[in-house]
């Protein structure tokens, strides 16, 4: 029984422990948030060899619709073949625009120029969407990847984005982000490859990878 006793007053004292540690760390949180208080729109870079950017981004541009957003899509490099995203986000049109405007990975297309065009043209459409304040979220993705490549004029690019409606947040995506837009970026993840299945000899899968 006086184990028992002791084992009760043992867990009693770590529960206080914890409740004292959370109480100063819930001070200190609600102090941050308290200065926390500019409304505006943001940059969100996703970047990284890791998996999970674009999956990231397209839950962003469902959250931003579960809010009543109105969200533009434009995909770079992709567009070759349909995705689980686009097939999903396709049957709200009156939410979402989406424009798959690639049409594959580099290593598939093998013609720069013709790289170029298309992605000079899926620039185009994502200005659209960043002079019209109607859309809440704009997602542009992979377009890091058309930046490496210098199919896009980091610069020019850059120009737009700060031109944008005050209140519209912007999503990009893919692997090698610029040190120029990751400077004017609010926020900026890096994904780090743990372990992938693809190493192990596996496919990529619909409904994971695409």
């Amino acid at each position: 029984m006086s184990d028992n006793k002791t084992i009760d007053a043992d867990t009693a004292a770590i529960n206080e422990r914890h409740r004292v540690r959370m109480e100063r760390k819930k001070a200190i949180i609600d102090a941050a948030i308290a200065k926390a208080d500019k409304e505006i729109g943001i940059i969100i870079v996703n970047t990284g060899n890791g998996k999970g950017k674009s999956s990231s981004g397209f839950g962003m541009a469902i959250r931003a619709m579960g809010h009543g957003m109105k969200v533009g899509v434009v995909q770079f490099i992709k567009g070759a073949m349909s995705t689980g995203e686009e097939k999903f986000l396709r049957r709200f049109p009156d939410e979402i625009s989406f424009h798959a405007m690639g049409e594959g990975y580099t290593w598939e297309t093998q013609n720069r120029e013709r790289d170029i065009e298309k992605a000079e043209l899926a620039w185009e459409q994502a200005k659209t969407f960043l002079a019209d304040p109607s859309y809440g979220l704009v997602l542009f993705d992979e377009l890091n990847i058309a930046l490496k490549y210098n199919y896009l004029d980091v610069h020019k690019v850059i120009a737009d984005l700060l031109e944008r409606p005050a209140m519209q947040h912007v999503v990009i995506t893919g692997r090698g982000a610029p040190d120029e837009l990751i400077a004017i970026a609010d926020t900026v993840t890096e994904m780090a490859v743990v372990k992938h299945a693809y190493a192990a000899g596996i496919g990529a899968q619909a409904g994971t990878e695409w």
